[in-house]
């Protein structure tokens, strides 16, 4: 994208601000916040009330569970983690693919690491900068596919 001297970048579109140009600053940025706002509308459906944190006794509760299937609390962040192992590296590739498939239509999308059968996940929801109702969502995914392999 090329540089726009006083402009303004909003999601792929290009506004420039000209000298002597009929918009003002401010009708320039209303048109903006419009945008902004349709655009919000329309990825709502991405952006549901499961992006939201959970409140602590839904927190505990589900935590709880996801524990019991070896996730674990990240220290220093409000995140979980897994570690899984498979028995080769196609097993682990095949996993991470499912995975990929999933969390591209929850929009949600896992940090992870794999080194050959080995396959390490962190959840958390960096829209709300912790837990939430996506990340409990993803794990349970995440278990009924690793339990499927």
């Amino acid at each position: 994208m090329r540089t726009v001297d006083k402009g303004l970048v909003m999601s792929g579109l290009i506004f420039s601000l000209r000298t002597g140009s009929s918009w003002s600053r401010n009708r320039l940025f209303g048109l903006s916040s419009l945008l902004l706002a349709q655009l919000c509308r329309n990825n709502s459906s991405k952006m549901s009330s499961d992006a939201h944190w959970l409140s602590p006794a839904d927190r505990d509760q589900m935590v709880m569970e996801l524990r019991a299937t070896g996730w674990v609390e990240v220290e220093d962040r409000d995140a979980i983690f897994k570690e899984l192992n498979f028995k080769t590296f196609n097993q682990a590739f095949g996993f991470m693919s499912r995975v990929a498939l999933q969390a591209e239509k929850m929009n949600h999308h896992p940090e992870w690491f794999n080194v050959y059968n080995k396959v390490q996940i962190t959840l958390t929801t960096h829209e709300c900068g912790g837990l939430s109702k996506r990340d409990m969502k993803m794990a349970k995914f995440i278990d009924k596919i690793a339990l499927s392999m």
